[in-house]
């Protein structure tokens, strides 16, 4: 006889995460039934309602957590304040970035392969180009991930939370892949991020059994119980289990901060991954990492013996140090736009630690309102990335035969430094775009990132942790340097008359002597007749035109970088609402 009795599940408090989810799972459906002309149209459609509806079941229920916390099937979901404050912050940035992966731009092209198992340089991959084949399973595999990201930062159970960690990580290790062009860069990238991010899971997951081995439950506040009274423990008094497991624990959720010393990954993924791609990791990511780390810090903290806080407390030192001089001094040094932007996400995710160490509301605060801050600078500047692009051109290079003619050829985003010189002559307002981003990230005053930075400061002082926050200052005055460096380069520095070497594999025009392999010599070709010509292939900087969706996500991040830097009250008001842990 089956004596088992179901649950009672509060489906109210669970429909933030169920909307997407289930989006997900339709959206899977959508690729087999729907005809393939309609398929990128109905899954956009479906993946912005689906966050849209998020939110709204987010705000819905805003005011019922203020009361406490609702705990659902026994603690496995957990909705406490801060947990729908993250799920918020979440649900804003993917919805943001979801607009950002639709943008084709002005090429009619995106940034995704047409067919992403296929192997580069192959005959079935220019087939697939060719045919105008689009991959619009990049829009369930969002939605799976942002789904996992939402269902991190809500549950008091270790084993449902390492389950949220590979729900929301596979589907990126696929999406990293998927990029149109520098393919084995992209595959390279997503194949890192697989191998570490396997060993950041088997981290967290054999701390989740040292934790379970001292306490009996993988329930975080259970666990907190038995910390309260070691003699429960089935193992009797031994703390130095719990601790080796709880920095185990923290090292994958530490990993996926992109917190030194687990940091390595960062630069080469941000740097191969999609654009868009990048920006949504860039914000959700890191937003839900950063989620799961607090629940699990700050209940733990509260059944931590003094000595072994303390012990944790250095450990949180040592790491939001080095990541800050990680992120800062070798973010110096970058020549590539993506990999600079990569290294400021680390430095940013010291400067959220130094928020996290004092383990009190006051943090919490500060930390929330951080993510919402760094995530919109940063989705907003990875956008302005996928619009700056090389164009090859080509032509006669007879002096008075006018200027080489344009060929049309738009080939990946312009990424190396230099050739952003001179952008503000060509994009002006999308210059003042990702100026001010850089201006947010960088901490200067009226902009979202210097209430942030000030808040995560102000925390770690009242915490008594002022060393920290006097090194995240410094920190922070050292990250200025990189920041301003490439808004000196885009506005004041005049771009050059040729901004790269011949492009390889460019060609001449079709039907050309070049083409038809008479007397060609790299980019150049002799004809017959009076005069000496020849044929020039060079590749050139330009600003591609937006459709809609990458611009408005630009606009509206923009806005919110200006609105949280010079009246912050609101969201001010809303973290401190959120900043509470009642479980």
């Amino acid at each position: 006889m089956n004596d088992f009795v179901p649950p009672p599940v509060d489906w109210a408090a669970v429909s933030p995460v169920l909307i997407v989810l289930g989006a997900g799972v339709l959206g899977v459906l959508l690729e087999a039934f729907v005809p393939a002309r309609a398929r990128r149209v109905t899954q956009l459609s479906l993946a912005l309602v689906a966050l849209a509806g998020s939110l709204v079941a987010i705000g819905l229920l805003w005011d019922r957590v203020q009361d406490g916390a609702v705990s659902v099937v026994g603690g496995s979901y957990l909705l406490t304040p801060f947990g729908l404050g993250v799920q918020a912050v979440v649900a804003v940035c993917a919805l943001l970035g979801v607009l950002v992966v639709a943008e084709r731009t002005t090429t009619g092209q995106d940034a995704f392969a047409p067919a992403a198992a296929a192997v580069p340089g192959t005959a079935y991959e220019d087939e697939t180009r060719r045919a105008g084949l689009q991959q619009t399973e990049i829009y369930p595999l969002l939605l799976f991930s942002t789904g996992g990201m939402l269902l991190f930062p809500a549950t008091d159970d270790l084993i449902v939370m390492f389950v949220a960690l590979e729900v929301l990580s596979l589907p990126l290790y696929v999406l990293c892949a998927t990029a149109r062009r520098r393919r084995l860069l992209s595959q390279e990238a997503a194949f890192k991020y697989f191998v570490l991010g396997a060993f950041a899971s088997a981290l967290f997951i054999f701390g989740v059994a040292l934790v379970y081995g001292f306490a009996g439950t993988v329930r975080l506040q259970e666990v907190v119980a038995v910390l309260a009274d070691p003699s429960t423990s089935p193992l009797g008094t031994m703390p130095a289990l719990v601790v080796v497991g709880l920095l185990l624990v923290l090292s994958g959720l530490l990993f996926k901060i992109g917190a030194a010393p687990f940091h390595a990954w960062t630069p080469d993924v941000y740097q191969g991954a999609p654009t868009p791609i990048t920006g949504f990791m860039a914000a959700c990511t890191k937003a839900a990492a950063v989620g799961a780390l607090v629940r699990v810090l700050f209940t733990l903290a509260n059944g931590l013996t003094p000595s072994i806080r303390h012990d944790l407390e250095v450990a949180l030192w040592a790491v939001a140090i080095l990541t800050m001089l990680v992120g800062t001094v070798a973010g110096a040094v970058q020549t590539d736009v993506k990999r600079l932007l990569a290294y400021s996400a680390i430095a940013h995710a010291g400067f959220l630690l130094v928020g996290v160490v004092g383990m009190d509301e006051t943090g919490s605060q500060a930390v929330l309102f951080y993510l919402l801050a760094y995530g919109l600078a940063s989705i907003g500047a990875f956008a302005v990335v996928t619009l700056v692009r090389e164009r090859t051109v080509s032509g006669d290079d007879v002096p008075g035969d006018g200027p080489v003619a344009d060929d049309g050829v738009v080939l990946g985003e312009a990424t190396r430094l230099a050739q952003w010189a001179g952008l503000g002559q060509k994009a002006p307002w999308l210059t003042a775009a990702f100026s001010l981003f850089l201006l947010s990230m960088a901490g200067i005053p009226l902009t979202a990132g210097f209430v942030a930075k000030f808040g995560v400061f102000s925390a770690a002082v009242e915490a008594g942790a002022w060393p920290l926050a006097l090194l995240g200052v410094l920190a922070s005055a050292v990250s200025v340097f990189f920041y301003v460096r490439v808004i000196v380069l885009m506005v004041l520095t005049p771009a050059p008359g040729h901004d790269a070497a011949p492009a390889a594999g460019s060609g001449a025009p079709a039907g050309s002597p070049a083409e038809r392999g008479e007397g060609t010599t790299g980019g150049t070709a002799t004809l017959t007749g009076a005069a000496t010509r020849t044929l020039v292939s060079r590749t050139v900087v330009t600003v591609v035109g937006s459709r809609g969706p990458a611009a408005f996500a630009i606009a509206v991040c923009a806005v919110g970088v200006l609105l949280l830097g010079i009246l912050p009250a609101g969201a001010l008001d809303l973290a401190a609402q959120a900043a509470q842990f009642r479980p």
